[in-house]
Order: structure tokens, then sequence, then C-alpha cells
């Protein structure tokens, strides 16, 4: 099963060389864009994506997820998912079984900090975005923008800390993402930087660019972009 796992995901390394991907964080800041635009574009959509597509009128090209219990909370949802699927196989087995659209991979054991290699592995990074990055780079493409990418979060106690979210969401683009409830792990915005620092001088050393145009975001890692001017929807 492994050797064919490998086997499959290879077959996708470099199929988009030379392109560029936008990957489709999911902070409140989705709100404030018109994000038609993404219809012209290959989309990566992360974790609770499909909860907007309705919404703001896209669907992505591929779709990643890696953290335990976004999975488990979205297995029904992901599964339903017509598009390519990057599953972290810790605990996805039964949930989220592979298909002809949906690959399982190695987040637990990862090769090297930047795994440019996915077939061997993916470093989760302490976010999803870092993982998507890794897999944008595998399957070629020179340019990742992204947005959605708001990097600031309401929350109390420490880092990694699993929590119950009682009343709505402030940290993503719908009150119900992880509100009301749901139990989901503190952001490790620390480690997190580090890993978008790792990231980008990766690209930088191949010759190839991450740019954020997320509106107002706070991260101050990437390059910063207008993304009307990025997608030529005109000056705002």
């Amino acid at each position: 099963m492994e050797k064919t796992r490998t086997n499959r995901l290879a077959m996708l390394r470099d199929r988009h060389a030379g392109s560029r991907c936008v990957l489709v964080a999911n902070g409140p800041s989705l709100n404030k864009m018109e994000l038609g635009f993404l219809k012209r574009e290959y989309v990566i959509g992360l974790n609770k994506i499909y909860m907007g597509f309705k919404k703001f009128g896209f669907y992505p090209r591929y779709y990643i997820a890696v953290n335990a219990k976004v999975i488990a909370q979205s297995a029904q949802e992901i599964r339903k998912m017509n598009c390519v699927k990057f599953i972290s196989n810790y605990g996805a087995a039964d949930t989220v079984p592979e298909d002809g659209l949906t690959y399982h991979i190695n987040t637990v054991n990862p090769y090297a900090r930047f795994c440019k290699d996915i077939t061997q592995g993916v470093h989760e990074g302490w976010t999803v975005t870092y993982a998507a990055l890794q897999i944008a780079y595998f399957l070629g493409f020179k340019e990742a923008i992204l947005i959605g990418l708001d990097h600031r979060f309401h929350y109390s106690g420490k880092p990694n800390e699993a929590k119950i979210m009682e009343g709505p969401d402030p940290n993503h683009f719908c009150g119900n993402y992880f509100g009301h409830g749901q139990q989901w792990d503190n952001p490790d915005l620390t480690n997190s930087e580090e890993s978008y620092c790792i990231a980008r001088d990766e690209y930088k050393k191949d010759g190839r660019r991450i740019i954020d145009a997320t509106v107002n975001g706070a991260c101050t890692i990437f390059e910063k972009a207008d993304y009307h001017k990025l997608f030529n929807l005109g000056v705002q």
C-alpha cells in the first residue's frame, strides 16, 4: 500500500511547473474580498474552506487538511469534495480513506523541515499553510499567492493547547467554523513564523516566490501585494 501511494503521488510531481497558485487560508479577511477571480486560478483550499464555497463562489483544484481535529470534524464534507485532496495519514485512514482523488500524506515522521518530495513526507510546521506550501512546491508552482492568512487570533491558554470554543469563532471567516462548543487547537504563531521563514527561503533558493496578498494581514514574513493588482482587478 505504501509503495502504491508513493507511486500515485509521484505522478503529480511538477504537473504545474512554472505556473502560479492561490492558497486560500481561512481568516476573516476573506469576507472583505471579492473572490470571483479564483475561478480563473489554480486554487488550493485549506481546512474548512468548504464552508465558504457557496458564499465565495469558487471551488479549489486542490484541498489540504493535516490537523487531526479538523479532519475528524470535516470527514463527511471532505469525502464529498470533488477535487484532489491531500490528507494527513495521522488518524485519517478510517474517516477519509484514499480513493481516486484522495491521497494520504505522511506527516508523522517527515524526513526534512521543508519537504520538497511529498512522496516521502510533509512537515506540518504548526500550520496547514506550511504543509500547503510544501505541496505547492512539489506540484511545481513557481509562485504561491496567499490570501486569508490573517495571522491574528483571539484565544486563551498556551500555544497548541486543545480548547473548547464557546460562542462564535472570531478567528475564521464564519462563526461556526470552530465555534459553539467545538474543540480546536490554539495557534502557535512563533513556530508558524519560523516555518514561514523556512518556506520563503526554500522558494527563493529555487527562483520561486511566495506573495502574501491577504487584506490587512498581520504576517510579516512574506513579500506583500495588493490582490487587485496581482489579479488585474483594478485598484480599490
